[in-house]
């Protein structure tokens, strides 16, 4: 049997078609392709998320900014000496790209103006630090990339 050129090009769209309905079927049908969001509770934490940006407003519009100096003992947080040392209350989170068992938390607990972070918890590279703290009921967040 001999095709004649619209025959061919009228069998080649509907191979192409028939192509594009089997993968537009498999991805639908799949659970293994099933990526609607990312977290269940996609609302909160687009509030949150707002919450977030609002601190990170008040944390740049502070006067004196924070500091981080590395010294034998550790990395130094220093927090302006505008706060009293015993009113800020939150959590530092140290985030290592590289290797997760690397990350933690700690809880902020001034007595002096800056907070230790111990060298033995600290490994040279590079960090991604999160510190959230409340002072006087207003939130503050800072997101910093450190080497350490």
């Amino acid at each position: 049997m001999k095709l004649n050129w619209g025959t061919s090009i009228a069998l080649a769209f509907v191979a192409f078609v028939g192509f594009i309905l089997y993968f537009v079927i498999t991805m639908s049908v799949d659970k293994t392709y099933s990526h609607d969001l990312v977290t269940e509770k996609y609302y909160q934490k687009e509030l949150q998320f707002q919450d977030d940006i609002d601190a990170q407003k008040n944390a740049s519009s502070i006067k004196e900014k924070m500091r981080f100096i590395k010294t034998a003992k550790g990395l130094e947080i220093q927090f302006p000496t505008t706060f009293k040392n015993e009113e800020v209350k939150g959590k530092v989170f140290l985030y290592r790209p590289s290797n997760k068992q690397l990350d933690f938390e700690m809880p902020i607990s001034l007595s002096k103006s800056y907070l230790l972070v111990p060298d033995k918890r600290l490994v040279d590279g590079r960090w991604n630090i999160t510190i959230s703290w409340i002072y006087n009921n207003k939130p503050y967040l800072l997101k910093k990339e450190i080497n350490i």
